[in-house]
């Protein structure tokens, strides 16, 4: 069976405005349909969702069944406003703002709970981000606070000290994880982070010509350097494209593909995390 541990069924792959837009009045049904269906021809019987506003994931875990998939979505992701994530989530100002949208994710029945605590890699520059990530203390309550509500936690989360930041704090799964250093993959290793380093998002970059393609080169290759070396530490990694993220289709093989030429294989990663969430 296959798993993709971080897809984005709003998304479409190619023009993430337009898609929200088609799902923005209602989730529309025929598409999800016709995603799930794609994903079910090809073998999958997992997919995670990380989310979004419109009540897209919800509609999809609703059909997932009918297709023989088990669906998990934290409904919408939850951001700390004016920092990144304002396009697809919920915006908390105060952590007693982001603890009640906590309970309300539980009161609506979210599988999780998925925070962005970061930016994103700039594609055109190695080694730098969008945004630098929250503070560590406000990283640290986010995640006690939703596993105080009985949630895993999924974190958006790029740079070194963010991702060694929200392992020591038991993050559940760490999704991207850009750039991280020794202190990083260690703290991962040692408190039983789940990586996902979409490193589709990156590969399927190459020759679009959108991006510097030398800067897409060095990225991709000191993402693969790292996920091996946190891999030969026994440490866990799941695959997860980031579907519909930009030049990432729904049902995309390239995450798969990626982790094979490392020779790091997912499965025990993606066990763990089908376990919690």
């Amino acid at each position: 069976m296959r798993a993709d541990v971080h897809i984005h069924m709003v998304l479409d792959g190619s023009d993430w405005r337009a898609a929200i837009r088609r799902h923005r009045t209602e989730p529309d049904l025929s598409r999800i349909r016709e995603t799930l269906s794609r994903y079910r021809e090809l073998g999958f019987g997992y997919l995670r969702d990380g989310g979004d506003r419109w009540g897209v994931g919800r509609a999809a875990r609703a059909l997932a069944p009918e297709y023989g998939i088990r669906y998990r979505t934290p409904l919408a992701p939850l951001f700390h406003a004016g920092h990144y994530g304002g396009f697809i989530g919920t915006g908390y100002e105060t952590m007693a703002d982001y603890r009640a949208l906590v309970a309300r994710a539980k009161a609506e029945g979210a599988d999780f709970i998925k925070i962005m605590i970061s930016g994103l890699m700039d594609f055109n520059r190695f080694g730098v981000l969008t945004e630098e990530g929250l503070p560590p203390s406000e990283i640290r309550e986010l995640i006690r606070i939703a596993h105080g509500e009985g949630f895993a936690v999924m974190a958006h989360a790029n740079g070194a000290r963010t991702v060694e930041a929200a392992a020591e704090a038991g993050v559940d799964s760490v999704e991207h994880g850009a750039y991280p250093d020794g202190a990083a993959l260690a703290a991962m290793k040692e408190n039983g982070t789940v990586w996902v380093p979409t490193l589709s998002t990156i590969g399927n970059l190459r020759g679009k010509g959108r991006f510097d393609e030398g800067a897409v080169t060095d990225i991709l290759a000191g993402a693969m350097e790292n996920v091996s070396a946190f891999a030969a530490m026994g440490g866990l990694v799941a695959s997860g494209s980031d579907a519909g993220a930009w030049a990432v289709p729904h049902g995309s093989l390239t995450e798969e593909a990626l982790l094979a030429q490392i020779d790091v294989s997912p499965e025990a990663g993606n066990a763990a995390l089908m376990g919690k969430f």
